[in-house]
């Protein structure tokens, strides 16, 4: 079969390799889709860590081609989507429900091989259904759509809470559309790009800030900003320095703010003490997603969130190591994969 193959930091190709089988408690699913996340760029510049050689992908779904001797409630041709986080069950996180925080994670995409390939092997656990009928583009949302309602959940937001999410790419967008199902009345989005901006507005943002042509802080939090003195709840969602910073900026004293974007390795921010605790601000980290999987799944199944618009371009196999090699194209949102399997 073919795959994208991680072979080093900076290498990465597409190469022929073996298909693989299914083991007892497995099953092997042909893909349909898998996304392109901000993750598998990290990882191809080493700023996040993995055990290469490695197939990268771990926002899969697909159709189930064969299943273990000791798998049971999946058959042969059930469409699914993959819960690519791999707890063992023993250690001292995973005794205490924080299976996200597992001493010994094993992140298909990551530390096994993952859904940029024609098959991917996946354990029985880690599975779950999806409707026959839905389309394959929208299976390959759950794993993503997966990580932000852990970040809504860590944020307990409150019917007529105002948030603020910075970041106008996928996880911001699906965040936006989270937090209105949750009750937010006043939803701002942060991002340069005017397309996102737009669709923003169009999927539940009750307003939108461009940082490059206005001071974020001063407009949303100011004495004359759109909830002067800041927001219930912060979502950093870029993953980059500048909003890392900002976020902790615009919280209300006494706010929240949710850490979901996944900055590089090693980088460093800085912020006052000082502030954090005379603003009594909550700051948390939102780590992967700890039992949402099956609730994305089922929110994507419903119809309830926004797929199609999210969705920019999709592409070969052949195309993808260069996708996974440069920065995403202006305005871009999501590129699915799309393999052509025999």
């Amino acid at each position: 079969m073919k795959a994208v193959r991680l072979e080093a930091v900076g290498h990465i190709a597409l190469r022929e390799v073996g298909k693989p089988s299914a083991g007892p408690d497995d099953l092997l699913v042909r893909i349909e889709a898998c996304g392109v996340c901000g993750t598998d760029r990290h990882l191809f510049h080493g700023e996040f860590p993995c055990k290469p050689p490695v197939t990268p992908g771990h926002e899969f779904s697909g159709i189930v081609e064969a299943v273990g001797a000791a798998v049971s409630g999946f058959s042969v041709g059930d469409r699914v989507t993959g819960d690519p986080n791999i707890a063992c069950g023993r250690c001292k996180h995973c005794h205490a429900g924080r299976v996200n925080l597992c001493s010994n994670l094993n992140a298909i995409g990551i530390h096994r091989d993952g859904g940029f390939a024609d098959y991917v092997v996946l354990p029985q656990k880690q599975a779950f259904l999806l409707p026959a009928d839905l389309r394959p583009t929208h299976g390959a949302f759950c794993e993503p759509l997966a990580c932000c309602l852990h970040g809504v959940d860590l944020a307990a937001i409150k019917p007529g809470a105002s948030v603020a999410v910075l970041g106008g790419g996928v996880i911001g967008l699906l965040t936006v559309q989270l937090a209105k199902l949750a009750g937010a009345t006043t939803i701002i989005l942060s991002t340069r790009q005017a397309s996102r901006r737009s669709l923003a507005e169009d999927i539940g943002a009750t307003a939108t800030v461009d940082p490059a042509a206005v001071d974020v802080i001063d407009a949303v939090a100011g004495s004359a900003g759109l909830v002067p003195g800041g927001v219930d709840v912060v979502f950093e969602c870029a993953g980059v320095r500048d909003t890392v910073e900002q976020s902790m900026r615009l919280a209300r004293a006494g706010g929240t703010v949710i850490i979901v974007g996944v900055v590089p390795q090693g980088m460093k921010v800085a912020f006052e003490p000082f502030d954090l605790l005379f603003r009594e601000l909550k700051v948390l980290g939102s780590f992967l997603n700890p039992y949402t999987h099956g609730r994305a799944a089922q929110l994507i199944a419903s119809g309830a969130i926004e797929i199609d618009r999210l969705i920019s371009r999709q592409v070969t196999l052949e195309e993808a190591p260069s996708v996974i090699a440069n920065p995403p194209a202006p305005g871009e949102v999501k590129v699915l994969v799309m393999p052509r399997s025999s």
